[in-house]
């Protein structure tokens, strides 16, 4: 089994444990050693899919005490957790296209909320950095955002882009520097403009 099946198995045993009711609000989960031996997969494998679904505000882990299942009641986090366990070229696409509209919408409030000393930060980071790692580069930005909920939808995103392409692609420092500059001139336009010239897209 492929890592990213690997990975994909155990957040949709999660999500049926949860589905079904067979946990409620405030119960403890297995162990990571549990989970391990229950689904024949490493322990590293485990906690990355527990990690995704902390990130996604399903479950909670106490230290010193384990993971627990959080009262996610009136949300639809559940069903959006569905949609990325199906393996077809379609769900692929979906993963990537929203992770691309979160990253686009990412921009738009760091336009309305970044000052001359962010913008300017993160030039001198970017310009000075001897590979941008895309990663790194729209975390920063997500902080830059300042909104909780869009950060923890991309990161679940990101995370299972990265299951799903193991090498992604690399991009030129005048790619993301284009981005910046339009965020300094507070353009829109030439933000989306740039953003899609980076990722390669004719249209979303």
């Amino acid at each position: 089994m492929t890592n990213s099946k690997v990975y994909l198995e155990i957040v949709k045993q999660l999500r049926e444990m949860i589905g079904t009711d067979r946990l409620k609000p405030g119960d403890k989960l297995p162990s990571e050693r549990e989970l391990s031996e229950r689904l024949n997969v490493g322990r590293s494998s485990v906690r990355e899919a527990l990690r995704s679904l902390e990130l996604l505000g399903l479950i909670e882990t106490r230290r010193g005490e384990g993971t627990y299942l959080r009262d996610f009641r009136g949300h639809q986090l559940v069903q959006i957790l569905s949609t990325f366990i199906l393996q077809d070229e379609k769900a692929k696409r979906d993963v990537f296209e929203t992770k691309n509209l979160i990253e686009i919408d990412c921009l738009r409030l760091v336009l309305k909320r970044i000052d001359e000393v962010d913008i300017n930060h993160m030039i001198d980071w970017t310009v000075h950095s001897a590979a941008i790692d895309d990663e790194e580069f729209f975390y920063r930005m997500m902080l830059l955002a300042d909104n909780y909920l869009i950060g923890r939808i991309w990161s679940i995103l990101k995370d299972y882009y990265h299951s799903l392409v193991h090498t992604p692609p690399r991009y030129k420092h005048e790619e993301y520097l284009r981005i910046l500059d339009a965020l300094a001139e507070k353009s829109e336009e030439a933000m989306i403009a740039a953003y899609m010239k980076l990722r390669n897209l004719s249209g979303l």
